[in-house]
């Protein structure tokens, strides 16, 4: 057997450990319980693979999606790891070949859906597995009814501790609050657990937040920071996401849509065109994402509101897992919360503490303080200190309007002149002083409120108006076309027996966001040599049906683009290059490097 530190550097190529990382897979050779939450690109998955060859036996992974499986499988399979997954998509020759490997004991890690140790044929299955060394249950939150990926299924692993009785039980996850982790806890009954919290910020991340004013415009604009690299945009309406990649194909990008109202061989075909760094741009509903281990993601656009922070703490954190920059840009606007209030509350009895997440999401959007802070204080922990550099605050890229509660007097004595019976973008336009034939018409260019706003602008109006709906001061009717209507609690802030709400708006300081630095490498022949070994990667994930972070990553082709290693030992100082990989991959990239014309530093 071999220790953990040779086990990082043969088969990953790593020389040391990141955070958390050593004392979770600590728990795993102990027997003890555990539960790791650790942030996207924090090296989650190694904390429960690399045991796997230290503490020996068989290694039982429960993962929610078939394809995610896939993909962490095949990185290990190309690392060198005899690994296998075991699911519904395996053709019968393939499973036979699979059962073959699990009775041989041929393999460290074994994949499987948690409908495969709970549903229909699991005896069958467990009997044939026999003793496993360990359980890890990646993705975890899937497992809380107060995660913001609840999957039933999830819930049926509580007969672990039945069925294993005297195996360890790992969950692991990128995002779980207080609440989530001790759910998890609770649900897996899992014995006085190892219970370890990585900090939740990604440093790496830049994050920008805009009022939606022109989908189309602000999407490509982001897109063209980032040309000819990976990202993907987030709509909530199918029917965006349609719109939205259709434009971006009539504008030469290499972009496919994704969502659940395609067939499912248009999906996978649109999927694998993605991983496979043959699109540059998947545009999706949430739907996509988790089963997608792509780590050269350079951006995530919400081209919508997400429905709670950790849905966008998830959703953003896709970008940049390889460590290098990265930029996350979230277009919001107050009809998203219209939206989302309107579905999450058909939900029945879950609706009251989704709703709050919602209003806090929108608090967020709106709100002018460092993003990473936010974030960070969300899930509990203490936030950096000092300006973050890389967020849209903290760049002055954006400021806050502040007003005293003025403005929320205003608007409420507006709604309640118009005795409820407008929506919010008319009691915009009476506010703002509109110029229109309707106003005049309704002789509203004659109320009080009229023009009471004049200087602010409509759009800075609707947005103080959703933030009095999300604190309760106005509601929505409940008709075809709702109106306004003022609360009890607006009323009492007019009558002055509580204070008006202060209400904030962000205003663009700068014209232009800063680009996110390139992600390739710095210097004209390093980005020309890195290009260069994106071609050899790709032709090996060609050869091996493998996508090509599968077989090195961004960061270690940027390293071997610095580094310009042309020897077997040159080649092991790489980041993420170990023993196995040198052996198998080293020569193509070698002898790509050799043939630069920009010269060659390592011997």
């Amino acid at each position: 057997m071999i220790t953990l530190e040779d086990a990082l550097s043969k088969y990953w190529g790593y020389t040391s450990f990141r955070p958390l990382q050593r004392e979770a897979m600590a728990a795993i050779l102990d027997g003890r319980d555990s539960v790791v939450v650790l942030p996207t690109g924090g090296g989650k998955s190694l904390c429960f693979q690399a045991p796997a060859l230290v503490r020996g036996g068989l290694g039982l992974v429960i993962s929610p999606l078939i394809s995610l499986m896939k993909d962490q499988v095949d990185t290990l399979v190309q690392n060198g790891i005899d690994a296998a997954c075991y699911n519904s998509s395996l053709a019968p020759d393939r499973k036979a070949a699979v059962v073959a490997g699990i009775r041989e004991g041929r393999y460290s890690l074994l994949y499987v859906s948690p409908e495969r140790l709970a549903g229909e044929g699991s005896a069958a299955f467990l009997q044939m597995v026999g003793r496993v060394s360990y359980i890890a249950i990646d993705e975890a939150h899937c497992i809380s009814q107060w995660g913001h990926d609840f999957r039933p299924e999830y819930r049926q692993l509580r007969i672990l501790k039945e069925l294993f009785a005297e195996t360890a039980v790992h969950a692991y996850t990128a995002t779980a609050t207080p609440q989530v982790r001790a759910d998890i806890v609770k649900e897996l009954r899992l014995a006085n657990p190892l219970v370890l919290v990585g900090h939740v910020d990604r440093p790496n991340l830049v994050y920008r937040v805009q009022p939606r004013t022109d989908r189309l415009r602000q999407v490509l604009a982001a897109i063209d920071r980032h040309r000819s690299q990976a990202g993907i945009v987030y709509c909530i309406r199918r029917s965006e996401v349609d719109d939205v990649s259709a434009a971006l194909v009539r504008r030469g990008l290499k972009a496919v849509p994704y969502h659940a109202g395609l067939a499912d061989a248009e999906r996978r075909r649109n999927q694998d065109a993605f991983v496979n760094e043959r699109a540059d741009v998947v545009v999706a509903t949430v739907a996509f994402g988790m089963g997608i281990d792509r780590s050269n993601v350079r951006y995530v656009i919400h081209a919508g509101m997400p429905k709670s922070i950790e849905h966008y703490q998830q959703e953003a954190g896709r970008a940049g897992r390889d460590g290098l920059e990265a930029e996350c840009l979230l277009l919001w606007s107050g009809a998203d919360y219209g939206l989302w209030k309107s579905v999450l509350e058909s939900e029945g009895p879950a609706a009251p503490g989704a709703l709050r997440k919602l209003g806090e999401i929108f608090a967020f959007c709106q709100d002018a303080v460092c993003r990473h802070c936010a974030l960070v204080t969300y899930f509990g922990q203490e936030p950096p200190a000092g300006p973050c550099g890389a967020c849209d605050v903290c760049l002055g890229e954006v400021t806050a309007a502040d007003d005293s509660g003025g403005a929320a007097l205003q608007i409420l004595a507006c709604v309640d002149e118009l005795r409820g019976r407008f929506g919010a973008g008319h009691i915009a336009d009476v506010l703002t002083g509109a110029s229109t034939d309707r106003l005049r018409a309704m002789r509203h260019d004659r109320l009080a409120a009229y023009g009471a706003l004049r200087d602010i602008g409509k759009q800075a109006v609707r947005g103080w108006i959703e933030q009095m709906l999300a604190q309760g001061q106005l509601s929505r009717s409940d008709d075809e076309y709702p109106t306004l209507i003022v609360t009890e609690t607006g009323r009492q802030a007019v009558r002055g027996e509580v204070p008006p709400p202060p209400l904030r708006s962000l205003r663009r300081a700068s014209a232009r966001p800063r680009p996110v630095p390139a992600a390739a490498a710095s210097g004209e022949s390093e980005r020309d040599l890195f290009e260069a070994l994106r071609v050899v990667r790709r032709q090996l994930a060609q050869e091996r049906g493998v996508p090509p972070y599968v077989i090195f990553s961004d960061a270690s082709l940027r390293d071997m683009a610095r580094l310009r290693p042309t020897t077997p030992g040159t080649f092991l100082a790489v980041k993420g290059v170990g023993e196995w990989k040198c052996n198998e991959f080293g020569e193509p990239f070698m002898t790509a490097i050799r043939a630069h014309p920009g010269g060659v530093r390592g011997k």
